[in-house]
């Protein structure tokens, strides 16, 4: 149900990490939001998220249905391998759902969710925060309006450092039913970025290694697949956690019939190569700084922009976001790239 102009909405976050605390935080900056509840099994957060934002903690969601009436949407920010669950149980309590990336383990589970929100007239937002980068919306602008005319060759490469300082034992980071491996925890936006611009993919290969991590639970930290898009021409994505002590890249280059661009830098954050036939390089407004979680950063800070357009949609308004079956898809591909993991038995 849309809201009033006045109405602001009122969310709920459910999961007090790194990533909760920066949806709080853009929750409460928002002039049209209202953070009215955390929910964290935590017995800690309390003191910190009443100090912060003087909200009610609960224990669990059961609990916030019973004692929270007055909610618009609540934000799933916990271990990727509950986000299908407790956005099913979100959306049969009657409430919009966001949900962070990525938005599942599996695409039937995905599926599941979106047919659920359907029959019960609520909607689902996905966090696929890249989309608002600069860089990202320039490529989909040329992509979009064909100016590299058939493209050729598309190759991702996404090198980052995780190592024991971010693998804390017994944390869900690092283990297979809840993490599931770095395509999904750390580079599923590079994945939807690659389906936003160019489409399923098919033919899929790829090799698949434990380089320095002894300790995850059935999953790697280094790999590379290769593809052809179902659209015409192909690729490849590399990536690894392996590196020591410090983040080095990640970019994209797309190599096509009448241009080539490249971006680049830590985090995609700019464009270090673009030659388009007749145009010139834009300008562009300079990308959002990293989200900064202590000894590692993470993709672009766009929460702001996300938690603008759940607003935004909620009040009838029209908003820019990626669908709940763009995320799906993106769960697609990283599901069949592991089947290829889990065959080649190299990790």
């Amino acid at each position: 149900m849309e809201q009033g102009k006045d109405h602001k909405i009122k969310f709920a976050v459910v999961g007090f990490g790194n990533i909760g605390k920066r949806h709080a935080e853009e929750i409460a900056a928002h002039k049209d939001a209202e953070l009215v509840a955390v929910v964290d099994i935590n017995h800690e957060v309390s003191g910190l998220v009443v100090n912060l934002y003087n909200v009610t903690v609960y224990n669990d969601l059961e609990d916030l249905f019973t004692n929270q009436r007055d909610l618009d949407v609540i934000n799933i920010c916990t271990p990727n391998g509950l986000h299908i669950p407790m956005a099913m149980q979100v959306l049969a309590a009657g409430k919009h759902v966001v949900v962070e990336k990525p938005m599942g383990l599996f695409k039937n589970e995905c599926d599941g969710l979106i047919e659920l929100a359907a029959k019960n007239h609520k909607k689902v937002f996905c966090v696929l925060q890249n989309r608002y980068s600069p860089p990202a919306q320039l490529i989909h602008k040329m992509i979009s309006e064909q100016r590299l005319g058939k493209i050729y060759w598309v190759a991702i490469n996404c090198y980052w450092n995780r190592d024991k300082r971010y693998y804390l034992p017994g944390s869900w980071r690092g283990t297979k039913h809840m993490d599931g491996g770095p395509l999904y925890t750390q580079f599923s936006h590079f994945i939807d970025l690659l389906y936003w611009n160019f489409g399923p993919l098919k033919n899929l290969g790829g090799i698949f290694f434990n380089n320095n991590h002894d300790y995850l639970e059935g999953i790697e930290d280094t790999g590379s697949f290769h593809f052809e898009f179902e659209r015409g021409g192909a690729g490849q994505f590399s990536y690894s956690t392996s590196l020591f002590e410090s983040n080095l890249e990640s970019s994209i280059t797309i190599i096509g019939e009448k241009g080539t661009i490249k971006a680049g830098g830590q985090y995609m954050e700019k464009i270090d190569f673009f030659i388009v036939e007749g145009m010139a390089m834009p300008d562009l407004t300079e990308t959002l700084p990293p989200n900064n979680y202590g000894d590692f950063k993470g993709s672009a800070a766009n929460h702001a922009f996300v938690i603008d357009n759940v607003v935004k949609a909620l009040k009838g308004q029209p908003y820019e976001m990626a669908t709940a079956e763009d995320a799906a898809a993106s769960v697609d591909i990283i599901e069949g790239v592991y089947k290829l993991r889990d065959g080649e038995r190299n990790c």
